[in-house]
């Protein structure tokens, strides 16, 4: 949102209060100057852009009025007439608005004045005006000290609001401010220095030959900034295709591969499932098998018998005939020699 500011010099406030205290009645006239509006854009990384317009008005120098209550009627309508022989040879675009002086009152403004205020915006087709009201009064009796109070006003939608004015003072500028406050208006001993000396060091357009040069070398870099940004579009917009590209690709090939496996194992079924059932009736028939258990050898590696006759006997008769069978079956395994042995033992 934009922030109106009025930037007074010292010497015009002086020359408004000099011509105010040696008038007998109050005063009023117009305010020449310039009116800019500056866009400053702040760029953060942890928030969005934030835009901030500067508006200000330079004051450069008044023209007051012959008589009171001449530019304007009682009720408030503007004497275009007037207004025509009171800017002369000055400019109607210089006009960015009006003052008025008024003994012993307060700082704020009458109802004829907020008249005359919006008729003079339209009879100089100027939506941006301001209105500077100075109330100087006396502080000792004898009138030998005067209080001189101003202020601005401006209006939005005809609501008027009262904004901030600086006093532009050289010991009160900041760094940077010599350049943003409007030079005073020319005179005419400046104007005619100015074009005997200007060709020397200003160009056709008004500006310095150096800042004519840099601006020219901005553009220049401007523009192959504008090349290179193009060139990385293009780049990026090829990078992604090629991206798009390999992943199509790569989603061609997984289909294929899937589809490959699938015909693969229709082709080689897997292996048959495990017989449970065979599994048990080994396990039963081969637990007893003396090639299944723990042994104890002899000095000469013969095993050495750990159960009696009594408990073999009962062993034999309790066993299924698939488990006599297959020790039948390992007996005839055993070497010659182990069997003799065990016949001898029995």
């Amino acid at each position: 949102m934009a922030e109106p500011t009025v930037r007074l010099p010292g010497i015009v406030l002086a020359s408004l209060m000099f011509q105010h205290v040696n008038s007998d009645s109050d005063v009023e006239g117009l305010i020449l100057g310039e009116s800019r509006f500056d866009e400053q854009v702040t760029i953060s990384d942890s928030q969005a852009d934030h835009i901030h317009i500067e508006e200000t008005y330079n004051v450069q120098k008044h023209i007051a009025c012959h008589r009171l209550n001449t530019l304007y009627s009682s009720d408030g309508q503007v004497n275009a007439e007037e207004l025509h022989k009171l800017l002369a040879e000055n400019k109607q675009e210089s006009v960015i608005g009006w003052y008025r002086q008024r003994r012993n009152s307060e700082q704020q403004m009458t109802f004829r004045e907020k008249l005359v205020h919006e008729n003079l915006k339209s009879a100089l087709s100027n939506p941006h005006m301001i209105f500077v009201l100075l109330t100087p009064t006396k502080t000792t009796p004898p009138g030998s000290t005067y209080r001189m109070e101003y202020s601005a006003f401006i209006s939005r939608s005809r609501h008027f609001m009262n904004i901030p004015v600086l006093i532009t003072n050289l010991g009160l500028l900041e760094q940077l401010s010599y350049w943003k406050v409007s030079a005073p208006c020319s005179a005419a001993g400046y104007s005619l220095t100015m074009k005997k000396h200007g060709s020397k060091f200003f160009c056709s357009s008004g500006l310095l030959k150096e800042v004519n040069e840099v601006n020219k070398m901005n553009d220049s870099l401007q523009a192959e900034l504008q090349k290179t940004c193009r060139d990385v579009e293009e780049s990026e917009r090829l990078v992604e295709m090629l991206q798009t590209e390999v992943s199509a690709l790569r989603t061609k090939l997984r289909e294929r591969q899937q589809s490959e496996s699938g015909k693969e194992s229709a082709a080689n079924p897997g292996e048959p499932r495990k017989n449970l059932l065979l599994q048990e009736a080994v396990r039963a028939l081969l637990a007893s098998s003396p090639l299944f258990h723990t042994q104890t050898l002899t000095l000469q590696g013969l095993p050495v018998p750990d159960h009696t006759d009594d408990i073999s006997i009962t062993t034999a008769r309790e066993a299924p005939p698939s488990a006599t069978n297959c020790r039948k079956r390992l007996r005839e395994m055993l070497p010659e020699k182990e069997r003799k042995r065990r016949r001898s033992k029995s």
